[in-house]
């Protein structure tokens, strides 16, 4: 807790027969980040024919998947599913070598890939002719406009027939300049429609050359005539027919896809998975080197696992092996991968950590203290009992059906979860039940303090929350400045604030008759001294040095009246509840004759309004209580600057590998 997991630095040399086993056992362990090996005397390692193949056929797999897929009867998901994912069953596979499964992928291929490609090539045909018949037929209907014979409309061996529109703005100039440059050797006929004019021309075959530019000028849409014969009604109703054809085709097409998927969709994607994971291990291969016996690996991995992996990987060479362990060097600690380690019920919170950036090697970790001001803040932003008790409640179900999964809903539905702990919390410190409802439905509620009424004193505690939490973050980054020998930084951009901080603290403290007030002075100044100093030891002229040295000092004022917005969203809170109150007690006593419509329509807007109220607020808490640690908490000691741990690791939803 509070360090990253202690990492070092793996070294390995193998005989080139062990290399695809052993990449193998260490991409199922998950374990190790491989990093790229340069090594002038041997030279990178490429991928065999078969996991050339092996990449190949992921792609091609995909495809199938992908057809399948549309065409797979879905299961019913519904807000039990939501909540309780079912778990993927795992079909497990023997592994021998990446030329035995894809052997076996080839043999699976060569049985069902021709059968789904038949029907996906048949589909893909019929739907393409069905697409061809809609657009003949929109046509068709834009022509029965003029109502005559379609063969008409197609050029013979001496005229050209030319079928378009144009808009209605340039329908007169046009014919005006084609009867004009045509001598009037043309004919046409025309509709209007809407805006734009349909127009068929008739012109000589030796004067096409001629009318063609000046068609172009004009902008004339060119429309292309279907075959047939008749008037466009006619020829549409033979089209009508050969579409209802088509789609009793495509209907038959689609019923054997759907065949196919429910036969073979399961194994396609079995082997996708298979066939993806050997692709990484391809594409690893080039960080490693190669001699013609022999191949090295380099990587990092966690302290607490070298024992097992080095087991492993004895165990899959059969001895012949080197392995060197070694611990990172201080010219190393910018390259060493970072991997967050913190106690159970802290670690979802890595994920907001990690959406900021991990800390570097010789860094502090933050999560265990944005765990718990994170969810501190959350429920004084939200601070209402039942809006804790709601947000709890569908947290805690997350949590509990998601277990299995360990993924991204379940990190943040516990996140959730303490954050709904300390609303609780904070409403029972507020008084706050969906706002004031118990004190409109005339029960006595036990509060400390009133949002709503006490204000000045809600914001008086949001400023001195923001001071120790500001105060927290330069006393961490004074320890790791001091652990890490930067012992002038720790003194004029850590100690100094702390000074500045306790300064301010300890002149509250005496203006309610706690401490003295020359000694939160002498405190002060000797912080502000410090600050000043550090401010000046830049290379800028002097008036743009005072210049920044009032902006960074106003900087850090602002930074702590940010924290003022506790006071404002724990306001916004109450506020919204009250008002959705007010609504409902004017309407409740609302009736028509003997009908009490009030209390229904009352109902209604109660526990609509205070469902918005519970989603609007607990959003905009969820955001502020981030802000406060990304902006004002991170920037007081935080870079964020660390490279996350990724390493060499399998992905298994549907298959399970023997080794």
């Amino acid at each position: 807790m509070f360090r990253p997991e202690e990492m070092v630095k793996i070294e390995l040399i193998s005989i080139n027969r062990y290399k695809d086993r052993l990449l193998t056992y260490l991409h199922e362990e998950g374990v190790i980040e491989i990093r790229e090996l340069d090594v002038e005397i041997a030279q990178k390692d490429v991928p065999n024919e078969f996991y050339r193949k092996a990449t190949s056929y992921s792609i091609g797999i995909s495809r199938l998947v992908e057809f399948l897929e549309t065409y797979r009867e879905e299961k019913k998901s519904g807000i039990k599913e939501f909540f309780f994912p079912p778990m993927k069953s795992k079909r497990k596979y023997k592994y021998k070598s990446i030329e035995d499964l894809v052997k076996d992928v080839e043999r699976f291929l060569e049985n069902i890939e021709p059968q789904i490609k038949q029907v996906e090539s048949r589909i893909s045909s019929i739907n393409t002719e069905i697409e061809r018949i809609k657009n003949n037929m929109a046509v068709l209907e834009l022509l029965s406009a003029l109502n005559i014979d379609i063969s008409y409309l197609r050029p013979t061996e001496k005229i050209e027939i030319v079928v378009g529109f144009v808009d209605r703005d340039k329908y007169s100039p046009l014919i005006e300049e084609l009867t004009k440059t045509l001598e009037g050797k043309v004919a046409y006929v025309s509709k209007e429609l809407k805006a734009r004019y349909l127009v068929v021309f008739a012109i000589l075959k030796g004067d096409y050359e001629r009318a063609n530019p000046i068609l172009a000028k004009y902008a004339f849409e060119r429309i292309e005539v279907p075959e047939g014969k008749g008037t466009p009604r006619e020829v549409m109703r033979e089209y009508q027919h050969q579409l209802a054809e088509k789609e009793k085709e495509l209907t038959k097409a689609e019923k054997e896809a759907k065949e196919l998927a429910r036969k073979y969709y399961d194994d396609v994607v079995f082997y996708q998975e298979l066939m993806e994971n050997e692709r990484d291990k391809a594409n690893i291969l080039n960080n490693l080197v190669r001699t013609n016996m022999t191949f090295a690996m380099l990587g990092w991995l966690p302290r607490k696992d070298v024992p097992r992996v080095v087991e492993g990987i004895k165990r899959i060479t059969e001895g012949k092996v080197y392995i060197n362990i070694k611990e990172p060097t201080k010219e190393e600690l910018e390259e060493v991968p970072i991997k967050l380690k913190n106690p159970k019920f802290i670690a979802p919170f890595e994920m907001l950590t990690e959406m900021f950036g991990v800390p570097k090697y010789n860094e502090i970790d933050p999560t265990p203290i944005l765990a718990f001001t994170y969810s501190f803040f959350f429920g004084f932003m939200l601070t209402d009992f039942m809006y804790g008790l709601l947000i709890g409640t569908v947290a805690a179900l997350l949590v509990k059906g998601h277990k299995h999964l360990k993924d991204g809903t379940w990190k943040f539905a516990n996140i959730l979860l303490w954050s709904a702990f300390f609303t609780m919390l904070m409403g029972i410190f507020f008084g706050s039940y969906f706002g004031n409802i118990l004190d409109l439905a005339g029960f006595h509620v036990w509060r400390k303090l009133d949002a709503m009424r006490d204000a000045l004193i809600v914001l008086e505690i949001a400023l001195a929350i923001g001071i120790f939490h500001l105060f927290i973050g330069y006393t961490l980054g004074f320890i790791v400045k001091l652990k890490n020998r930067q012992i002038k930084e720790a003194v004029l951009e850590q100690l100094s604030w702390m000074l500045i901080i306790l300064g301010v603290i300890l002149f509250a403290l005496s203006m309610v008759g706690i401490g003295n007030a020359e000694v939160a002075k002498v405190v002060f100044g000797a912080g502000f001294v410090l600050f000043a100093v550090s401010e000046f030891q830049s290379d800028l002229p002097i008036p743009m040095k005072l210049l920044m040295t009032i902006s960074d000092f106003f900087g850090f004022v602002g930074n702590w009246l940010s924290y003022a917005r506790l006071m404002a969203l724990a306001l916004a809170t109450s506020g919204i509840a009250m008002v959705v109150n007010i609504i409902v007690q004017m309407i409740w006593g609302l009736r028509i004759g003997p009908v009490p419509l009030g209390i229904a329509v009352g109902l209604v807007v109660f526990i609509g309004g205070q469902i918005f109220s519970t989603a609007i607020n607990a959003l905009g808490a969820f955001v502020h209580a981030l802000r406060l640690h990304y902006v004002e908490f991170f920037g007081t000691f935080y870079s964020g600057e660390g490279k996350r741990f990724e390493p060499f690791k399998s992905r298994r939803e549907v298959s399970e590998l023997e080794i």
